[in-house]
Formats: C-alpha cells, structure tokens, sequence
C-alpha cells in the first residue's frame, strides 16, 4: 500500500495537483495495487474533489 503523504514527503519538487496525479498514475502503473489518500494534498490547485480525482487516477492506471 502506498499512502500519499509518504508520496508528497518523497517528493517535495511537486508544484501541483496535476503533478501529484502524473505521480499517482506512474506507482499505479508500476504495480501498487492500494493507494491510501490520508492527507490533502497542500498545492493551490487541488480541487475540492481531489480524492475522487486521486482515486480515479490510480484505478484507470492500474487497471
């Protein structure tokens, strides 16, 4: 399982949401198959939806 405030504290460079789910895609495709969304995310951008978003992202690149 991999939590996302581990994925934000490994890496701190992340300027943005849309960053955050290229990062959240690319674990999905290297075979994590759970993600736990235990912090929001702390970018300007992030939506009020960003769990429904970070969900979606993980899914559709695992799936």
């Amino acid at each position: 399982m991999i939590w996302l405030s581990e994925m934000l504290m490994q890496n701190q460079d992340l300027e943005s949401f849309e960053q955050l789910l290229e990062l959240v895609r690319e674990r999905a495709r290297e075979g994590e198959r759970f993600l736990s969304s235990d912090v929001r995310p702390p970018f300007p951008d992030t939506p009020m939806d960003w769990e429904e978003r970070i969900e979606a992202a993980f899914t559709s690149a695992s799936g």
